[in-house]
Order: C-alpha cells, then sequence, then structure tokens
C-alpha cells in the first residue's frame, strides 16, 4: 500500500472532527504538536487540545499532495482547506511527520502557519 493511501483514514478522521478515530492511531504516549503551539503529550492531553481545536472552526479538509515512508516515519504534505464559523475559507499548505511506535503513531509534528486562520475572529 503507498504512504499516501496509508494515511488517508487518518486524514479523513480529523476532516470529521472525530476526535477518537483519530486517537485509536496514536500510542498511549504520543507526543503531538500543531504548528508552533506548545507540544501535548498522552491521548488525554491531546484530545483536549483537538476538540478545542475543532470546535474552534466550522470545517477541515485536507489534501494530501505526496507522502513518503522513510523507515520509522512517514512524511507527507499537502494543502489544508478551513472553513470558519463565518463560512469563510483559507487554504494553506501543510507538512506533517508522523514517528511511529509500531503500527501507532508515536510522534505526530505538523508544519503549517495557520496564524491567518483566526485573523478575522
Amino acid at each position: 500500500m503507498e504512504s499516501k493511501d496509508r494515511l488517508q483514514p487518518l486524514f479523513d478522521s480529523v476532516d470529521r472532527h472525530d476526535v477518537e478515530a483519530f486517537l485509536a492511531f496514536l500510542s498511549e504516549d504520543a507526543t503531538f504538536r500543531f504548528g508552533n503551539a506548545e507540544p501535548v503529550k498522552g491521548k488525554s492531553a491531546i484530545r483536549d487540545v483537538l476538540q478545542g481545536f475543532f470546535s474552534s472552526i466550522k470545517g477541515l479538509h485536507h489534501d494530501v499532495r505526496d507522502a513518503w515512508d522513510a523507515g520509522d516515519a512517514l512524511i507527507c504534505h499537502g494543502i489544508a482547506s478551513y472553513t470558519r464559523h463565518d463560512s469563510s475559507t483559507l487554504a494553506i499548505p501543510f507538512a506533517v511527520i508522523l514517528k511511529m511506535k509500531g503500527d501507532l503513531i508515536g510522534e505526530y509534528l505538523i508544519f503549517l502557519d495557520a496564524s491567518q486562520l483566526y485573523e478575522n475572529a
């Protein structure tokens, strides 16, 4: 299976705002970092961050353009399209590095500039 196809269920869970489905991809002690935010560790802390983030936006869609398997890591990039609560949209490039811990994600690193997301909020 191609790396891009392996990642689709993960990004589908994010795009649905399905926190529990997303957490199923992570190890219990996973670390999660979104952009320049401080990293959070553990599923409980990640759940809180995601629930807060998902409540701050109306919608989200990831278009993964390419992905690579780098041994114990998966790397991808694409375009994240956000819909704000006022229905305005913002599309920005992203890159993600997933450091694997067996079959689960041990470290989830998101690289993007989301500074414009809340500009008019």
